[in-house]
């Protein structure tokens, strides 16, 4: 799943948590399987995550095709990852926990990916990352100093 914000919450074992809203396809699919991905997309990818956030999975047959996001088959567990993104986890679903109106899922990284704008932090000269305002607030990009 594409995602604006996420928290490593363990270096051992890497554990990693991002909430979702209970009642999308998405989470559906995630709480189902009990595998994930999550692909960091940037400031040149927000409209396809606009739309992404607008199309309900079950209305077509490839979501993210739909949104124009070429993916492929996880390296090591069977999940989508988005082709263009600039790093992506791919999770075992280890915990859920709901908190207001959202699931906290907790995942085990089983692999991860970035591309040469991450060495051993975000090189933000070259990654312009989505930042997440809130729905109704909408989404923006960190522009660097």
């Amino acid at each position: 799943m594409p995602v604006v914000s996420y928290a490593s919450i363990s270096d051992s074992p890497p554990l990693v948590a991002v909430a979702c809203n209970p009642e999308s396809y998405t989470c559906k699919l995630v709480l189902k399987s009990r595998v994930f991905s999550l692909s960091m997309l940037g400031r040149e990818d927000m409209p396809k995550l606009g739309i992404l956030a607008s199309t309900h999975g079950g209305d077509v047959v490839d979501k993210l095709a739909s949104a124009g996001l070429a993916h492929r088959r996880g390296t090591k567990l069977a999940v989508p990852v988005i082709t263009e993104a600039r790093a992506s986890l791919e999770c075992l679903l280890r915990s859920k926990q709901v908190y207001g109106d959202h699931l906290l899922i907790v995942g085990l990284v089983r692999a991860a990916r970035a591309d040469s704008s991450f060495t051993d932090s975000w090189d933000f000269r070259s990654y312009k990352p989505i930042l997440y305002t809130g729905w109704r607030g909408g989404m923006t990009s960190y522009e660097g100093p």
